[in-house]
């Protein structure tokens, strides 16, 4: 299975869905799965965009409206998480996960899916400090605080993660993991990135709820860091994995036993609130027991493919009528009917749904428990760019001898320097090819290690006034 891979989309899809299938022509593959980390700007109308926490020069509709009306359709399977530049009403009415459009799946807050057998874990939105404790209490229409402290990384989804143990194949995350840079070339990252020393020596470079010990220990994780859809940018890479299962997309049993388990710690109120931890007399493990999968099996009942759900619950854009986004205003919120449905099989609270003051039948609301600095820019400066975190190191019959971390802006490994290939370009390069061998035998149709393959393309050169 080949596996596209994208830093940051911002709203680019028909040129991002282009250099892919340039890139299938010149040589001759089938990509089957794309990804992107962040910054995907799901933008459906003007109201969207007033949404967006980027400043006025840089609102732009893009095309993701052309896919969520029909006009187009996505042609590869596209999974996604959410970044720091985003619709982030819409976003906010699929905390779990959902369809923004035919065949394009925003993974939520947080989750865990499976696609032919490959298990890939996401993690939206970057690390701030001082609302990483707080519960998700933002709805539309927002102020300009919680415009941007919606999307602010909270410690319920990173205690949810922390609660797996069979291995990831891939994990995603818009932010790095903080210390990353320790594992490639500094001093060429340095050079490249130069305003990134200060927040390299104060150590404030990446997310700190991913850093822990997950990137050291028996097996190897392989970090990628990619950039911006722009031209002469390396923001796209392809990975070939061994996969042994049907190409279906398909909730995560361990993912869900773990939200169905941990429902109560969800909170919708500013207050802050900590996770469990050892030595309190109420459980403070939620790794999952086989009652617990027995449990969400049957709630299923065997079933765990994602269905395919998605309808339109807005206007969408007209570009043949005069944009006035200056006066645009925000949409109000509103409850999405995949979370709905969701939680109502599985038996948990939408936190949207209760910021809206909707009660989801049968479902009780769990209990209430008891100064932003900029952010970071959208433009050059950007301090960090989308990321993949490590995946944990426990073992299962699936694991890894090596994960992948995504991530956008540097490719901080040393032997990911060079990336030759223009295939948008009038002259030809050679691709250039990098396998990342497993330590066990290459056996394609059984369950144990996969095999990756990784390629660069230095993609997309401007032949248009594109910047």
């Amino acid at each position: 299975m080949k596996i596209a891979i994208e830093g940051c989309a911002h709203g680019e899809l028909e040129k991002i869905y282009a250099t892919i299938q340039v890139l299938e022509k010149k040589e001759g593959v089938k990509v089957d799965l794309l990804l992107c980390c962040g910054d995907f700007q799901s933008v459906r109308n003007d109201s969207d965009l007033q949404c967006m926490a980027v400043p006025p020069k840089y609102r732009e509709m893009a095309s993701f409206y052309k896919y969520y009306s029909g006009e187009l359709t996505a042609p590869i399977l596209t999974i996604f998480i959410g970044g720091n530049h985003e619709a982030s009403n819409y976003l906010s009415e699929l905390p779990y996960g959902g369809w923004v459009c035919p065949n394009i799946y925003y993974m939520g807050f947080a989750s865990i899916v499976k696609y032919g057998g490959i298990r890939i874990g996401g993690l939206s939105g970057i690390y701030k400090h001082h609302d990483y404790k707080k519960g998700h209490f933002e709805k539309p229409p927002f102020s300009p605080d919680t415009m941007r402290s919606i999307y602010h990384i909270r410690n319920l989804e990173v205690f949810r993660l922390k609660q797996i143990k069979d291995s990831l194949d891939i994990m995603m995350s818009h932010d790095w993991p903080r210390g990353i840079y320790h594992y490639g070339d500094t001093d060429s990252l340095l050079q490249r990135k130069p305003h990134f020393s200060g927040e390299i020596e104060t150590k404030r470079l990446g997310e700190l709820s991913s850093e822990d010990d997950n990137i050291t220990g028996p097996k190897v994780t392989r970090f990628l860091a990619l950039d911006k859809c722009l031209p002469h940018r390396d923001f796209l890479q392809v990975v070939d994995i061994d996969n042994c299962e049907p190409l279906e997309l398909s909730y995560d049993a361990e993912w869900l036993a773990i939200l169905k388990s941990t429902n109560h710690l969800l909170s919708t109120t500013e207050h802050a609130s900590n996770m469990p931890f050892p030595g309190l007399p109420a459980r403070w493990d939620f790794t999952v027991t086989e009652e617990e999968l027995s449990t969400v099996r049957e709630l299923f009942n065997e079933d765990l493919k994602i269905p395919l759900n998605f309808t339109k619950t807005v206007p969408v854009y007209d570009p043949s009528l005069t944009p006035n986004f200056r006066n645009s205003r925000q949409p109000p919120a509103c409850v999405n009917h995949q979370t709905t449905e969701f939680c109502q099989k599985l038996g948990i609270a939408d936190p949207n749904a209760l910021n809206c003051n909707h009660g989801v039948e049968d479902i009780k609301p769990p209990p209430e428990k008891t100064d932003n600095p900029d952010e970071i820019s959208i433009d050059e400066a950007d301090s960090n760019g989308s990321a993949s975190s490590p995946s944990p190191s426990s073992s299962s019959s699936c694991s890894l001898d090596e994960d992948i971390i995504l991530a956008t802006e540097v490719d901080t490994e040393a032997n990911l320097s060079s990336m030759s290939e223009e295939l948008l370009s009038n002259t030809d390069g050679d691709t250039e090819d990098s396998d990342m061998k497993r330590t066990s035998e290459d056996e394609p149709c059984q369950k144990g290690p996969k095999k990756f393959k990784r390629r660069n393309h230095k993609i997309y050169e401007a032949r248009e006034k594109d910047d």
